[in-house]
C-alpha cells in the first residue's frame, strides 16, 4: 500500500508538474544555499523528482562514485546520466517503496547494498533492462567501499534534499549531580570459601 502511494504521488509530480530546468535549478540553488531554512526545502520537495536529484548530490559530495560507464541498450553508447546515485534512489523508491524524508529508511537502502538488511535482486534492479550490463554488482561494491563518513554525508544529502530532517534532536546530557550528591561505587563482595556456612543455623 505504502508502495503505490509513493509511485502514484511522483506519477502525479511527473504528469502534471514539469517545471522547466532553469526554474527547477534555481530552487536548489536557494535550497543549497540556505541549508539552515526549512522555506525553501518544502519549496523543492514540491516540484523535486527522484531522477533530478543525483546531479546536486553529486555537486555537494564530489567524492562520490560515478559508476556511469555503461552501455544504453538503446543508443549503444556510454550513458553518462545513469550513475550510482540515479539508480540508488530509483531502487529506494521504486523496488523497495521507502520514504525519501527518514534517516532510517535511506540507512535501510544501504544496508541491503552492505548485505545487512535485504538482499538485491538483479531482476528488479534499475537499470537492469536498459544497459548491456546490470549494474548492481559493480554499485553494491561502490557503496561497500565508501566510509563510514561519506555514507553518513550521502544520508544527510538525500534526506535534505527531500524535505526531511537530517539532524534530528540528539538524546539531552544527563546532568551530574554534586559531589555532595554522588553516591560512593558498591564495592563487589568477595566470598572467601567456606562462608557459606555461615548461613547454617
Amino acid at each position: 500500500m505504502v508502495w503505490v502511494g509513493i509511485e502514484f504521488l511522483w506519477t502525479s509530480f511527473a504528469s502534471t508538474a514539469h517545471p522547466p530546468t532553469h526554474v527547477f535549478e534555481h530552487q536548489l540553488k536557494k535550497f543549497t544555499n540556505q541549508d539552515n531554512s526549512k522555506y525553501p526545502i518544502k519549496i523543492v520537495q514540491q516540484q523535486v523528482r527522484p531522477t533530478q536529484v543525483g546531479p546536486f548530490i553529486y555537486e555537494k559530495i564530489p567524492d562520490l562514485p560515478l559508476e556511469n560507464d555503461y552501455i544504453s541498450k538503446e543508443t549503444g553508447e556510454v550513458n553518462t546520466k545513469d550513475t550510482l546515485v540515479s539508480r540508488l534512489i530509483r531502487y529506494h523508491f521504486y523496488v523497495k517503496g521507502r520514504a525519501p524524508n527518514y534517516r532510517f529508511d535511506w540507512k535501510l537502502t544501504l544496508a541491503d547494498y552492505l548485505g545487512a538488511n535485504d538482499y538485491l535482486q538483479s531482476s528488479v534492479y534499475p537499470s537492469n533492462n536498459s544497459l548491456t550490463e546490470n549494474p548492481m554488482k559493480g554499485d553494491r561494491q561502490a557503496i561497500q567501499n565508501l566510509t563510514r563518513s561519506q555514507r553518513n554525508a550521502l544520508i544527510n544529502r538525500l534526506v535534505d534534499m527531500f524535505g526531511g530532517d537530517s539532524n534530528p534532536p540528539s538524546i539531552p546530557e544527563v546532568k551530574q549531580k554534586g559531589n555532595s550528591e554522588q553516591l560512593a561505587p558498591k564495592v563487589p563482595v568477595i566470598i572467601q570459601p567456606g562462608g557459606a556456612d555461615l548461613l547454617k543455623p
